[in-house]
């Protein structure tokens, strides 16, 4: 076997490092029974290397090319055309240019070839590298052919191959190419086929393109494709396009464009038979990969024939079940405010704590909820559950209801979809003593646990951490705890629903939320203001903070004046706070006590924006607010008819308000501070990995489950490999965008929001904190990279309670993600601020800077 040319024959998928992502496919294709392929070779990477390697300014000017970045544009043009320049300049060597000779003397010298590059970082699962690479057609003769294969290795150095490259972290000197020489074919008519519908991500419905001619002009965009949906065996749309130009091939060589005669203009490219033909042939293909396809296909004299086929790289994946049945998944990531992927430790640690069933999908948490869909009582309690926190996925289940086959109707309820559920509309005394003694439960657990975890090690350690969890889940889940939470969120609703049917005023019991005691995520926003406060006054310090590079900054601090009293401040808020971060309910996430560099610019903020005493002064005027709300309330309750009775039932509320809804945040606190303990004792074990050898670094038990890293602790063994492919899989996760809900089909279901009332050019969204304000918007996606001033607009895709120091100095927020209970909500609420959140991609649509008006009441955003 010759180590330049391949016939495609010879090749499979465990030949992508010669042949390149194309040519490993069409290989894997020329196997598959009934699936026509146009015959051709590849010449190997094996040429590609030796033409490199003979050619040394190449290797040069790729070293210059490595040392850019994607917005140093004009370098990446100017060196990309040299390096073109120079390969093609190059003369192919005589034995590789002998080896093309008698392939084609093979298949026919005097035939039509399409010539076509296969890198072998192309049409791969996780990256399609699709259109980076050029492609020639209709080539005729030795001669026009070596000098399109040179094209071809040419353009993998093409500005947008090189600048996808480097968004995609590809060492260009590590990507090579292959060139396939493939029959041509003279279709009728040509196109693309999914077997998963690219727009809804169904895995049941096959999505179909179609042109006359070549199938270039519909990938170039210079046509309408007519465009066909097929399911199980049927045509459930058809969308017939005008097409007025095609490209065809030219007899001696090369393509041309041509106007279409006026009757063929509107007429069906495909029949319907050839149309179904498509979906076996595609489906055929799809189960030999074991993946999604999208295919390119063309029809010539009654027969399909395909010339290539790429896994599509942008679906997400789907949660893994044992059955047939259909299940509809919801998203925790948006009801937690996390939607980035969980590395597989984190996943675990969830799935560990949580009661409810869950599955994992694209490094995501979902929920199946179609056992509570399949009962009328199930459906109730889930629908008026997540419509307040979540219209969208309201709106997206009620669409799924619509269709009555999809869910089976089940009277008799299964105990394990609905537990038995606490009486939300119980009384309860309101007495602030109860949030004290459930704090103090709280901190006792915590106490506890770090006593018994000391001396605790190996596979032991990990049973202690599992039996501790189950207690901790006892005792956040306790009946106790969840109705403080219920009777805040009943009277504020209570409140709301009232004041607007006697008075007129909507959301009312946002003001009356303002500065409310025992919150301990408002109250860690203001102690950071507190910590600028000790800064302030050291200009050095304040110097030194701005320039910190490292995460050691906290020793350096010493060197200057104020430095020791400054240290101890911050160790102190970090002893109480530090075990916070960004996307917390990732047990994985570095902590701020691990990475305490993350609070600078919210310091530095701070004491930019704001005078000494700002964050006490913040509370009393919330506290001075909400009094003074409260007080106009019952005055004007008074004057109606029963009025002492309106007044009195309305203090009741407004008392259980006050004395209850900060509690809300004190859960997730105590859950976060537990992990952080578990978490310094798990990776004591993973430095000990790390010193046998195990493990290459102590993170690497990320990638690992709790069960998996537990069993490496026992043994002392394991295959490295894991890591590497989970390490892979992770960054794939990350390009991913996770759908609310999606469907055991793969479907990914859209809700809208159903209001009217709002102004044309209104982004919608879910009001949670009352109060119209207009501003500069701030895109902010990662909170290091927050420089806010007094009076900005926050507009990011989601927050946790991490993000509240920075709540301190903005007077709005916009979210993409997000409910009226969520973290985010509450703080919003209790710092008076308005809010509106699960506005669909708000940092794509509002630009940073950008002037703003945020509708907290009404639920909308205006770009102005």
């Amino acid at each position: 076997m010759s180590s330049y040319i391949l016939g495609f024959q010879e090749v499979d998928k465990t030949k992508l490092a010669m042949v390149g992502g194309k040519g490993a496919n069409l290989g894997e294709l020329s196997r598959i029974e009934e699936v026509q392929v146009p015959d051709g070779f590849c010449i190997s990477t094996e040429a590609f290397r030796r033409i490199m390697e003979e050619t040394p300014s190449i290797y040069e000017l790729l070293d210059r090319l490595s040392l850019l970045k994607t917005e140093d544009r004009e370098k990446i043009a100017e060196l990309s055309r040299e390096l073109r320049s120079v390969i093609e300049g190059v003369t192919i060597p005589e034995d590789i240019s002998e080896e093309i000779s008698h392939h084609l003397f093979r298949l026919g010298e005097k035939n039509a070839y399409a010539v076509r590059s296969s890198a072998t970082v192309e049409d791969l699962p996780a990256a399609s590298f699709a259109g980076q690479q050029d492609t020639y057609l209709n080539i005729i003769g030795k001669a026009a052919i070596l000098q399109h294969v040179s094209r071809c290795w040419a353009s993998l150095f093409t500005e947008r191959a090189v600048t996808y490259r480097l968004q995609q972290g590809f060492d260009h000197r590590k990507v090579y190419l292959s060139v396939l020489i493939q029959k041509m074919v003279f279709p009728q008519a040509a196109g693309i086929l999914f077997t998963a519908d690219p727009v809804t991500s169904s895995r049941k419905v096959v999505s179909i393109d179609a042109g006359f001619g070549l199938g270039e002009a519909l990938v170039s965009g210079l046509v309408n494709a007519d465009s066909y949906k097929v399911s199980n065996g049927k045509i459930i749309d058809k969308k017939i396009s005008t097409k007025k130009l095609a490209i065809y091939a030219v007899k001696e060589g090369g393509t041309r464009q041509q106007a279409l005669e006026p009757e063929w203009q509107n007429s069906q490219v495909l029949t319907d038979e050839q149309i179904l033909q498509l979906e076996r042939i595609g489906r055929k293909i799809e189960a030999h990969f074991g993946h999604p396809q999208d295919i390119e296909w063309c029809w010539a004299d009654d027969t399909c024939y395909i010339v290539q086929s790429r896994p599509i790289t942008t679906l997400y994946p789907i949660p893994e079940t044992n059955d047939a049945e259909n299940h509809v998944y919801v998203s925790v990531g948006h009801q937690q405010m996390m939607t980035d992927p969980i590395k597989p430790l984190g996943l675990s640690f969830f799935l560990l704590f949580t009661p409810a069933r869950m599955r994992t999908a694209g490094g995501r948490l979902f929920v199946d909820v179609a056992p509570n869909l399949s009962t009328p009582a199930g459906r109730e309690y889930l629908l008026n559950t997540i419509g307040q926190s979540d219209p969208l996925i309201k709106d997206a289940l009620l669409i799924i209801m619509e269709r009555e086959d999809f869910i089976k109707e089940n009277e008799e309820p299964d105990a394990k979809s609905h537990p038995p559920r606490l009486d939300l509309q119980a009384t309860i005394e309101n007495d602030p003593a109860i949030v004290a003694d459930l704090i103090k439960c709280c901190e006792t657990s915590l106490e506890g646990l770090k006593q018994n975890i000391q001396g605790k090690s190996g596979p032991g350690l990990f049973d202690f951490i599992r039996e501790d969890l189950q207690q901790l889940r006892k005792t956040m889940f306790d009946a106790g705890s969840i109705r403080v939470i219920i009777a805040a969120i009943n009277a504020s609703a209570w409140i709301n629903e009232r004041m607007n049917a006697w008075l007129g005023e909507k959301n009312v019991a946002d003001k009356l939320s303002q500065s409310v005691p025992n919150n301990i995520t408002s109250e860690m926003g203001l102690a950071l203001m507190d910590v600028a406060d000790v800064i302030r006054p050291y200009r050095e310090v304040t110097d030194y903070l701005q320039h910190v590079k490292d995460e050691n900054f906290l020793d350096g601090l010493i060197q200057f004046e104020g430095g020791q009293e400054i240290r101890d401040t911050l160790y102190a808020y970090l002893n109480k706070y530090g075990m916070r971060c960004a996307g917390e309910i990732d047990f994985t996430k570095p902590r701020w006590s691990e990475k305490p560099a993350t609070l600078i610019s919210m310091i530095l903020s701070n004491i930019r924006n704001f005078e000494p005493g700002a964050g006490k002064r913040k509370f009393e005027q919330g506290l001075e607010e909400a009094f003074s709300k409260e007080q106009s309330l019952l005055e004007r309750l008074k004057l109606l008819p029963d009025g002492e009775q309106k007044a009195d039932e309305t203090k009741r509320k407004i008392d259980l308000i006050r004395n209850f809804s900060g509690y809300r945040e004190y859960p997730k606190y105590s859950i976060v501070n537990h992990y952080f303990v578990y978490k310094q004792a798990l990776l004591k074990e993973a430095e000990q990995l790390v010193q046998a050898g195990t493990i290459q670094e102590k993170e690497d038990v990320y990638y690992l489950t709790f069960e998996e890293f537990q069993e490496v602790v026992r043994t002392n063994k394991l295959d490295y490999q894991i890591i590497s492919k989970r390490k892979e899989e992770y960054k794939w996760y990350e390009k991913l965008t996770p759908p609310r809900v999606i469907t055991s089909d793969g479907e990914i279901i859209t809700g809208k929001y159903k209001r009217e009332n709002i102004p044309a050019e209104a982004i919608a969204g879910l009001p949670v904190s009352s109060g119209i304000i207009e501003g500069r918007a701030r895109v902010i996606l990662n909170m290091e990279d927050a420089e806010l001033e007094e009076g900005d607009i926050l507009v990011t895709a989601f927050t946790d309670p991490s993000w509240t120091p920075l709540f301190v100095a903005i007077k709005g927020l916009v979210t993409e993600v997000g409910g009226l209970m969520t973290h985010g909500a509450v703080i919003a609420r209790e710092y008076g601020l308005a809010a509106v959140v699960g506005v669909e991609n708000a940092t794509r649509l509002i630009k940073d800077g950008q002037r703003i008006r945020v509708n907290g009441t009404g639920g909308y955003v205006e770009i102005l």
